[in-house]
């Protein structure tokens, strides 16, 4: 059996801070200074980071200096992300990092930690948002054979991890595939080089907005139903992971009612992600959508929603709806008068209809990779909790 051993006993914890931001003197300097929003699931070794601080920033702040290799480990906003700082950098205090002692190998103990995040989560403390403090992590405890084992389990899951951006990377380039061929069939549409028809979207489509949520209902017959939000519609997919019913009358089952090939666009979000949308294909019965989502039903006989979907995604998109939006704290959103006006470039018809058979067929592929890659993460999951349970070796 592994012996568990606490994290403080095995490193140094170091935290961050943040130098006064009002200070053009404090930034725009040469020390790299990572905050938790730079490390994503997929970050393994960090080294850059978006902003950077000077000498004076540093030393006016709680920030220090760690050396590369420290494991950095997000403490709050939010709990777990895990990150191994490939050159010498600070942070901010979000983070609650250990520089590893020669006991402990700094790659195995990312791993370990990676796989504990809704144990660490569990961990937080705080009425305001959950954090975890420098206690808490010194008294983490971790399984800890000797180094060269470490060494071998870490050497393992790196070459699983391999495996996973592989595939990753084979998904986006049938991403990077279809942009090509849009691009190639249509012409880049913020020039419209080939000349195509310009047209107000709402004279090829039905556009509405969905259902209103905290109606108030009482003695009314209501049914409950699954809808779409803002967070089910991404750019170009939908993600159905977590379906939420709503109360609505029978009425609204049938006017809000999404329909197989209907577009759903949001109305707001991040300003680079504004009017993302996605096609509906009817996974989901008696689903309908909120008010927060427009649904695009369009007039097949002129436009195809694989077409109009790609469209919206591109420059020619983002460019309209960053410039038509209202914008306040970083969050932009349109409203369907911006939308229906939306400037809709229509090839003809039986080259949209040849661009949707593409589509389809690329789409089939990402699905059966999509499926191969949820199978990859489910074994390296478990293939991490085996090594620390000592399975491995």
């Amino acid at each position: 059996m592994i012996k568990m051993i606490k994290l403080g006993s095995l490193g140094n914890i170091v935290s961050g801070g943040t130098p006064d931001t009002q200070n053009p003197e404090y930034w725009d300097g040469g020390v790299l200074w990572v905050t938790p929003a730079e490390i994503s699931q997929s970050t393994i070794i960090i080294n850059d980071t978006a902003r950077k601080i000077s000498l004076a920033g540093l030393s006016s702040s709680g920030a220090r200096l760690f050396p590369e290799g420290t494991v950095i480990l997000s403490s709050r906003a939010p709990i777990g992300k895990v990150a191994i700082a490939g050159k010498e950098m600070c942070c901010n205090q979000g983070f609650k990092n250990i520089i590893c002692s020669d006991s402990l190998f700094n790659k195995y103990l990312f791993y370990y930690l990676r796989s504990r995040t809704e144990y660490l989560n569990s961990l937080g403390r705080g009425a305001t948002f959950k954090e975890l403090s420098k206690s808490i992590v010194e008294n983490i405890e971790i399984p800890l054979p000797p180094i060269d084992t470490q060494r071998k389990i870490a050497a393992i899951l790196d070459k699983a991890q391999e495996l996973i951006d592989l595939r990753k990377a084979q998904i986006e380039k049938l991403d990077d595939f279809l942009r090509s061929v849009f691009l190639d069939m249509f012409g880049d549409p913020v020039t419209n080089p080939k000349g195509w028809e310009v047209d107000r979207l709402d004279n090829v489509a039905e556009i509405v907005s969905g259902v209103a949520k905290g109606r108030k209902l009482v003695n009314q017959q209501t049914v409950f139903v699954p809808y779409m939000r803002v967070a089910n519609v991404q750019d170009g997919h939908l993600v159905l992971d977590e379906i939420k019913q709503i109360e609505v009358l029978p009425s609204d089952v049938t006017k809000y009612a999404l329909l197989d090939g209907d577009l759903l666009a949001t109305e707001g979000g991040d300003p680079d992600k504004l009017g993302r949308c996605a096609i509906w294909e009817g996974q989901i019965k008696e689903c309908i959508h909120q008010n927060h989502i427009f649904r695009i039903r369009l007039q097949t006989n002129k436009v195809m929603p694989e077409y109009v979907s790609f469209l919206m995604g591109s420059k020619h998109g983002k460019k309209y709806f960053l410039r038509s939006s209202k914008q306040t704290t970083g969050i932009a959103s349109i409203n369907s008068t911006q939308l229906k006006s939306f400037p809709a470039f229509l090839p003809p018809l039986p080259l949209q209809q040849q661009f949707a058979a593409i589509v389809e067929k690329t789409e089939q592929q990402k699905t059966l990779m999509q499926q191969s890659l949820t199978e990859m993460e489910n074994n390296f999951n478990s293939l991490m909790q085996r090594a620390f349970r000592g399975e491995l070796f």
